[in-house]
C-alpha cells in the first residue's frame, strides 16, 4: 500500500491498519446523520490515497447508475449499465480495474448481503493486494451503511429516480423486499415495469430455514385502486406466511382478506410457491395466474401448469397443491400477464411463444439471475416497441442444490 495520510499509523499498512480504518468508519457512522455518510466515506477513502470518489446507485428501471451527491464525492452524469466499466462491475458483481495515465480507476460493487445497490468508484496511484482486500471490505461496509441509513432519509431514493413516480408506484416500491438475493443454494431476482408507474403488480419472498417462500401477485385494475388492493394482498400473504400457514391455508386467508375489505367485485391473481432449498422440491398454488416457466440448460422445458384455482377474492375451493422436483441449476420464471398480453406495433399480441424464444436467446449470456431477469425484461420491452400499457413483472428463481452448512463453521 502507498504512504497514508489519515487516521491510523501510516507505517502499519497491512491488515492491522485496514481493520482499524474500517472499525473507525463503523464507529463514526453509528450516530451520523444520513447526509454526512458520503463525506465520511470520501474522507476514509482519501486516507488510503484514493481520489475522484463516486458512489453510484442503481436507478429504479435498472438501466443506469446514478451518482450520489455529497461533499467529497465527484458529481457527474448517470452511467449506463451497458458498455461502461462501472456497469460491468455491477452486472458481474466483481471488481473492475481500469489502468489510466494517472493511476488505476477502481469500480467495486456495493453488496448488502447479496443485494447489489450500486458501485463505488475511486482512483489510486497504484493497486496491490492489500488495497484490493481493504477496498472490498470497505465497499461492503459502505453498502451496509447506505441500506441502514436509507430508512431515515429520502436522499438515496431521490438519487435513484430518473423520472417522476406515481403514488401507486410509491406504494408498491415501499412494499418490496430486496429485488435480489443470492445464497449457496438458491438465488432470486425480480424486476417491475413500468418502474415509475407500476400499480397492481407486486412480489414477495422470505427464506425461513431451508424453505424459500415466494409470491407474485397481480391486482385487478390500474392506478391507486390497484396499488391499495395489492397492498392488502401482500399484507395478508405475509401475515399468513409468518403464522406458518400451509399453501392451501395461505390462499384461504388471502381470499378472505380481499373479500372482506373490497367485496366480490375485486380480485387478485397470484402464484404462491415454496421451495425446499435442500431437496429442490417445489410446491405451488396457482390462483388464476400465468403458469411459471421451467428453464433447464437455458432451454424452456415447459410451463409448470398444474391445477389452478380461482383468483384471490373470488372464494375458490381449497386449492390443489402442485409440485415439481427441480434439478441443480434449474431456473423457474414467474411473470404477470402484462408481459405476454401486450400488443406489438403491428397489433398482434406478444404471446407466450415470443416470451419463450426471448428466454432462450437471453439466457445463455446471463451469468446471474439478476442479469438474466434484467436483460430479459429490457429485451422484451424493446420487442414490444417500448410499450407497457399494463404492469409487467418478472421473478426468477434458481435452485443450486448442495448445503450451506460450511458457512456456519468458525473462521480460522
Amino acid at each position: 500500500m502507498r504512504e497514508l495520510s489519515g487516521p491510523g499509523d501510516a507505517g502499519d499498512r497491512g491488515e492491522g491498519f485496514g481493520e482499524r480504518l474500517l472499525g473507525q468508519l463503523l464507529d463514526r457512522a453509528h450516530e451520523m446523520p444520513p447526509q454526512l455518510i458520503a463525506p465520511l466515506v470520501a474522507e476514509e477513502i482519501r486516507a488510503i490515497g484514493g481520489r475522484d470518489i463516486s458512489i453510484l446507485l442503481q436507478d429504479y428501471a435498472q438501466l443506469s447508475l446514478v451518482p450520489l451527491p455529497g461533499r467529497g464525492l465527484t458529481d457527474g452524469e448517470p452511467v449506463r449499465l451497458e458498455g461502461s466499466p462501472a456497469g460491468r462491475a455491477f452486472l458481474s458483481e466483481t471488481v473492475v480495474e481500469q489502468p489510466r495515465d494517472d493511476g488505476v480507476r477502481m469500480f467495486l460493487p456495493l453488496l448488502d448481503g447479496s443485494d447489489e445497490i450500486g458501485v463505488m468508484a475511486l482512483t489510486l496511484d497504484s493497486v496491490d493486494d492489500d488495497d484490493r482486500r481493504l477496498l472490498r471490505r470497505l465497499a461492503g461496509l459502505v453498502a451496509d451503511m447506505l441500506v441502514t441509513k436509507n430508512n431515515y432519509t429520502d436522499q438515496f431514493l431521490r438519487t435513484r429516480r430518473r423520472e417522476p413516480m406515481s403514488v401507486s408506484a410509491e406504494i408498491q416500491w415501499s412494499l418490496l423486499p430486496p429485488l435480489t438475493m443470492t445464497t449457496p443454494q438458491v438465488a432470486v431476482a425480480g424486476i417491475l415495469e413500468p418502474a415509475y408507474n407500476v400499480a397492481g403488480d407486486s412480489l414477495d419472498y422470505a427464506l425461513n430455514d431451508d424453505v424459500l417462500h415466494l409470491a407474485v401477485i397481480d391486482a385487478m385494475g390500474h392506478g391507486l385502486n390497484a396499488a391499495v388492493l395489492a397492498t392488502v394482498a401482500v399484507g395478508a400473504y405475509r401475515h399468513a406466511r409468518r403464522a406458518q400457514a400451509g399453501l392451501a391455508e395461505l390462499y384461504a386467508f388471502m381470499d378472505t382478506a380481499i373479500d372482506a375489505q373490497f367485496g366480490p367485485d375485486h380480485f387478485v391473481t397470484a402464484q404462491m410457491m415454496r421451495l425446499n432449498t435442500g431437496t429442490g422440491h417445489l410446491e405451488w398454488v396457482n390462483a388464476g395466474h400465468p403458469a411459471p416457466m421451467l428453464i433447464r440448460d437455458h432451454r424452456v422445458i415447459g410451463a409448470l401448469e398444474g391445477t389452478s384455482t380461482l383468483p384471490v377474492g373470488f372464494g375458490g375451493s381449497k386449492p390443489q397443491i402442485n409440485s415439481e422436483r427441480l434439478r441443480p441449476g434449474d431456473r423457474v420464471l414467474a411473470y404477470t400477464d402484462g408481459l405476454v398480453e401486450e400488443h406489438t406495433a403491428g397489433g398482434e399480441q406478444f404471446g407466450e411463444d415470443r416470451l419463450i424464444a426471448t428466454i432462450e436467446r437471453v439466457g445463455p449470456a446471463s451469468a446471474t439471475v439478476q442479469q438474466m431477469v434484467r436483460d430479459l425484461s429490457h429485451t422484451l420491452m424493446r420487442e414490444r416497441s417500448g410499450v407497457t400499457s399494463d404492469d409487467a413483472t418478472l421473478f426468477l428463481i434458481e435452485w443450486r442444490g448442495g448445503t450451506a452448512d460450511h458457512l456456519s463453521r468458525p473462521l480460522l
